[in-house]
């Protein structure tokens, strides 16, 4: 039986898979593809550090409580597909760039994870108002709090 709550889970993954594919074409950088030096861009610095805050903060707002745990899922999905259809030769490495190496795309995918998790975390206390410990009754509606007392 799918719940309200697996719907906004599929929605958030959703949403921040759509985001952050959406996202790196728009700014029109590879963290896949290395070119010499001008490779670590400004635009670089986006894809890899404030699109991914960003990501994870939407999938937190949708998501809700717990959002800050979904929220490292969309950056690595999108840069393994990447990654696998640029090394699979679907789209083009153009002349005079590289694939980058499995290591150096691994610590980026990882930098752009933990950034994504710092957007879920503030997503989550954008959703909850405070980050801390709170009585559930100040927290949850009323008519949970309930069902859990009578569970």
């Amino acid at each position: 039986m799918i719940t309200q709550r697996h719907k906004n889970l599929m929605l958030a993954l959703f949403l921040g898979f759509t985001i952050n594919f959406f996202g790196d074409r728009l700014l029109g950088v590879h963290i896949e593809i290395f070119h010499g030096l001008s490779t670590f861009s400004f635009l670089w610095f986006l894809d890899v550090f404030v699109l991914p805050l960003f990501v994870g903060f939407c999938v937190a707002i949708v998501f809700g409580l717990g959002g800050k745990w979904l929220c490292y899922f969309p950056p690595f999905i999108v840069r393994m597909l990447s990654y696998y259809l640029f090394s699979s030769g679907f789209w083009q490495v153009h002349h005079g760039e590289h694939l980058m190496p499995m290591g150096w795309w691994g610590f980026f995918v990882i930098l752009a994870i933990e950034s994504s998790a710092i957007g879920g975390i503030i997503g989550e206390v954008y959703v909850k108002s405070t980050y801390g410990r709170r009585p559930k009754s100040m927290v949850y509606k009323a008519r949970d709090v309930k069902v859990e007392e009578e569970s």
